[in-house]
């Protein structure tokens, strides 16, 4: 059986990707439009539907980070004093 943190990290990775896509996806789009329509392409609106998967990305990025301090307390750690060995 899996736990919640588990469960949470998991959905957490899956929607990074899939923002990731998204975000891959959207700049293909934009790039055809825009050689199809060239000077009437709406710039604006595709930078503003970046700038919301950017807030996305920094909401799961967050969120991440939240649960990841909330592991740490439950077990006894104090969350800014743990580091990641490089081995």
């Amino acid at each position: 059986m899996t736990s919640p943190e588990s469960e949470a990290r998991k959905a957490l990775n899956r929607l990074l990707r899939a923002v990731e896509k998204s975000r891959r996806e959207m700049e293909s789009l934009a790039a055809a439009i825009r050689h199809a329509e060239g000077d009437d392409f709406p710039t604006d609106r595709y930078d503003e539907v970046a700038d919301q998967l950017d807030f996305v990305t920094e909401f799961v990025h967050e969120e991440g980070r939240r649960l990841q301090n909330k592991i740490l307390q439950a077990g006894g750690l104090e969350p800014g004093r743990v580091r990641r060995s490089s081995t």
